[in-house]
């Protein structure tokens, strides 16, 4: 028995050429070895096609994998014939393996311990497959040198093998890789254009993996027409199903691009009736279905279809694109308000992408600064700020720019509605303020209080939000110790300590703990409540009244410039303009506002109005620049104001900033600049003012005329002054 072992044992030396030596390592391979790094490989591969996260707002590549520009450093294996092996060690061996490193391992054993190269031929007719499953290992470790050398090694050694043309495919990709794609072009043109006509005809599996290897190759070389061609070759026959769909994708999205929307819509219909298709190119041909639509006739149907794609429960991973889609359907047929309805559920829609949400607060923002709701807009474009994290982005850079000029804006609109509001219920009667108050905060109290009963209700149902949880949760209210103390807290937090009696919602009845003999009872005042809190924060002193009314003034002159200037809306400027002008303002604003006025209404072709400002110019401020330019409109005039003069106007206005009247200095500097609008000395005026706001105003105020002045003369020195206190204070 022994004897018969040894001999069995030494027949099957990888050194003898016998029947019994080379099926036995053979199927040793094929079935041991080689099928566990089969399996590995396979299980690579799902991982890749699973972890990939496609970008469906661009156009995808060809193949759902991104390699980093650096090499990756992956473990090097034994020495082996042709496959260039190294050691590993000791820190490499504890190292867990991933799948694609294991399905190498696996290759490397077969080569190693059952490789029969006897006198220059290899005997075992599956290590051709173990080289295969090697170059492929290397390829997705991104060591795609070692990799084209697996490969030449099969066709330099195995021209006869079965898997030759697709190791010749294997090979072009990989030379992609490396940026050798006009040799991958060659090798593939050989192989599906000559061999496929010399010989018998390649199997339609292998045409799609060459026309698909060669569509790459175009792709890197930007020849979009023959990357097209190839893809449309790629998909005459469907055999692998996923990079078919992926390939019918990429191929409407071309068509796209062109503006071709028939075509393109003809392969996403494709597309969607190819059933064997991952369910994610299907939901996002519909999608792009949809995008492409050109006419209200299809939009209809296309609504249709996407309103059963929405109730499909299937399709929740894709609500939040389904809904902007539906809302930009809505929009193009003008149903502003059904795309708003839309847009929001998008942004509602759980697990949404950040991506999508940003293309969603982008539109809603549009809208909003469509219809000059500029609060609503900023709000939104705000939002697209927050959820982005790409600030290079060419998109978000124009939002960032966009959200930044309406932030001056919202800044005066909030301070003329605040100013507004002081000085209205100052000018009210005691009795009258005390009714506006009181009204006030029985709204206050009625708020909190369905607050407070929303979310004692919440917790009775064992629903907190996302709160504590507890035993108890989902008995009645008067069976959840945890809702009872919760609602005993947050009710003392708003009401205090009451007894049980009538009329307990009166003030005087609040205390701080139960009295007792030696105790006296202590009020517990609730500022939010309060109505003497209230009445205490009215002003009364006339300059503190007057001085609300000035900034409101110049906050109106601001914003009607703001919507001339920068937002080319006129009715809004003239509005502010307007109203800013029956105010009484300053007298260095009467000027530019009779002159702002005059222009819009010149520009709305409204000559009846314009005359009206036109002639309070002439009159008033005959000798103006603005004056000179309604009675010469064809002609260019100088400098109105000699150097000296504006000098002299400079150093009188920082006198005034050193006798600390700094709101007279922004209002004076503000209508003076007007008036010589090509003086070299106009960045000294603006650094000036923004001296006096920092001065008068708060340090956001004084930092956003700071970036004025920054951004405005940069190459100047007031323009480098402001720069560097900028960063100053962003310390």
């Amino acid at each position: 028995m022994i004897l018969i072992f040894f001999v069995t044992i030494f027949s099957c030396s990888t050194k003898k050429d016998t029947v019994i030596s080379r099926n036995f390592h053979a199927l040793t391979t094929k079935f041991n070895v080689l099928f566990n790094g089969k399996e590995a490989f396979k299980q690579g591969i799902e991982e890749i096609n699973t972890n990939y996260k496609d970008d469906w707002f661009v156009r995808l590549p060809i193949e759902p994998i991104e390699f980093e520009e650096d090499k990756i450093v992956a473990p090097i294996f034994n020495n082996g014939p042709g496959a260039n092996f190294g050691s590993r060690g000791d820190d490499e061996e504890k190292k867990e393996l991933t799948t694609f490193e294991r399905a190498e391992e696996k290759a490397v054993k077969a080569i190693q311990k059952h490789g029969m190269n006897i006198n220059g031929e290899e005997r075992n007719r599956q290590i051709d497959d173990a080289y295969f499953l090697l170059g492929k290992s290397r390829y997705y470790t991104q060591r795609f040198v070692p990799a084209v050398e697996a490969f030449n090694y099969v066709i330099a050694n195995y021209p006869n093998a079965n898997l030759i043309a697709e190791t010749k495919i294997w090979r072009a990709k990989t030379n992609i890789r490396m940026d050798n794609e006009e040799m991958a072009i060659e090798t593939m043109k050989l192989l599906l254009v000559i061999r496929d006509s010399l010989e018998a005809q390649l199997p339609d599996e292998i045409k799609e993996q060459g026309y698909t290897a060669l569509a790459m190759a175009y792709v890197k070389s930007d020849s979009l027409q023959k990357v097209k061609k190839h893809l449309q070759l790629a998909t005459r026959t469907l055999k692998n199903r996923d990079q078919s769909a992926r390939n019918l994708f990429i191929l409407g999205q071309i068509y796209s691009d062109e503006n071709k929307k028939d075509s393109a819509n003809q392969v996403f219909t494709r597309l969607i009736n190819f059933k064997k298709a991952p369910y994610k190119y299907r939901i996002h041909a519909n999608i792009e279905l949809a995008r492409n639509s050109t006419n209200d006739s299809s939009s209809v149907a296309l609504l249709e279809r996407l309103q059963k794609l929405i109730k499909n429960r299937d399709n929740r991973p894709y609500l939040d694109e389904l809904y902007y889609q539906t809302g930009v359907l809505h929009q193009n047929k003008d149903s502003i308000q059904l795309a708003k309805v839309y847009y929001n559920s998008s942004l509602r829609a759980k697990d949404g992408s950040d991506k999508q949400k940003i293309f969603t607060y982008e539109k809603l923002g549009n809208l909003y600064f469509k219809d000059s709701e500029y609060q609503y807009a900023s709000a939104y474009y705000d939002s697209v700020l927050q959820v982005s994290k790409d600030s290079s982005n060419l998109k978000i850079r124009r939002i960032k720019r966009k959200y930044k000029n309406l932030a001056s804006l919202i800044k005066f609109e909030e301070e003329v509605a605040t100013n507004d509001s002081i000085v209205k219920i100052a000018s009210l009667s005691k009795e009258d303020q005390k009714l506006f108050f009181e009204d006030y905060i029985e709204k206050l109290k009625k708020a909190d209080e369905e607050a407070n009963q929303l979310r004692l209700n919440q917790m009775a149902f064992g629903n907190t939000g996302g709160g504590l949880k507890s035993a108890d949760v989902g008995k009645w209210y008067f069976y959840n110790n945890q809702s009872l103390s919760f609602g005993k807290t947050a009710f003392q937090k708003t009401w205090g300590s009451r007894k049980l009696e009538d009329n307990w919602r009166w003030l005087e009845k609040a205390t701080i703990g139960g009295p007792t003999k030696d105790s006296a009872k202590v009020t517990k005042v609730n500022v939010k409540y309060d109505l003497d809190s209230y009445l205490s924060l009215i002003p009364t002193k006339k300059e503190v009244i007057d001085s609300l009314k000035i900034d409101r003034n110049q906050a109106l002159y601001e914003l009607g410039l703001i919507y001339k200037e920068q937002f080319k809306n006129q009715e809004l400027a003239k509005e502010r303009l307007e109203r800013v002008a029956s105010l009484n303002p300053d007298k260095k604003l009467v000027l530019p506002i009779n002159w702002h006025l005059y222009q819009i209404y010149n520009n709305l072709d409204d000559t009846q109005k314009a005359d009206k400002y036109k002639n309070v110019i002439l009159t008033e401020y005959p000798k103006t620049k603005f004056a000179q330019i309604i009675l010469n409109p064809n002609s260019e005039f100088k400098q109105e104001l000699a150097v000296n003069e504006v000098e002299k106007e400079y150093k009188e206005m920082y006198y005034f900033y050193k006798d600390n009247k700094f709101e007279e200095v922004i209002t004076k500097i503000s209508a003076f600049v007007l008036t010589i609008e090509n003086s070299d000395l106009i960045p000294k005026f603006e650094l000036l003012k923004a001296f006096a706001i920092g001065k008068f105003k708060d340090k956001e105020a004084y930092k956003i005329a700071l970036e004025f002045v920054a951004v405005s003369y940069g190459n100047t020195e007031e323009g480098k002054k402001a720069k560097a206190i900028i960063a100053q204070l962003s310390k």
